[in-house]
């Protein structure tokens, strides 16, 4: 199956982008890099990737999952109306949705938290998916059903784990 991540081109949270990957990828999944350009990328602590494709040309019917990578260049994304859009479709497709660290602000901008339990780095951003309509957790990952949201870096191998979790079950026809 093919899951679609998206970065941030500059200030991607590095733990959270690469640990995932590694465990999609181990699983026998297509990872395909999507940001607001295609390009080179660079993490908040100077991990290089690369966006295979820009958020304009992600067609989310080729894919089984999106995530969204934190750090501090996903704040671009809160407002960006690809990726809200984007985020809007996968949901409503039923694709397996995912989020970490501050990421989850974008599902919850897109409608996408309305009556679901969810998880986002302490901050802000609480509120923000609070007055979306989640039941917000205090947890590292909070899953609910095809719903994946993690709290930061030190979730990100747990994360992963969930997301393998989760399109497997997608996979095989349970929820």
């Amino acid at each position: 199956m093919k899951v679609l991540v998206v970065i941030a081109r500059e200030g991607f949270r590095d733990e959270e982008y690469f640990k995932p990957k590694a465990a999609l990828e181990a699983a026998g999944h297509l990872v395909v890099t999507a940001a607001g350009q295609a390009g080179p990328a660079r993490g908040k602590l100077g991990g290089q990737a690369a966006a295979e494709i820009s958020l304009a040309e992600a067609e989310i019917g080729d894919y089984a999952g999106l995530v969204f990578v934190g750090g501090p260049g996903a704040t671009g994304y809160f407002e960006d109306s690809r990726a809200l859009d984007l985020a809007g479709r996968a949901w409503s497709r039923g694709l397996v949705v995912a989020a970490i660290c501050i990421a989850p602000g974008i599902l919850a901008r897109a409608g996408v938290l309305a009556g679901r339990r969810a998880t986002v780095f302490p901050g802000e951003e609480i509120d923000v998916l609070k007055a979306a309509g989640a039941e917000y957790q205090d947890r590292p990952v909070v899953v609910d059903g095809r719903l994946i949201t993690a709290n930061g870096p030190e979730a990100a191998d747990d994360f992963g784990r969930a997301l393998v979790r989760a399109l497997a079950d997608q996979a095989a026809g349970r929820k």
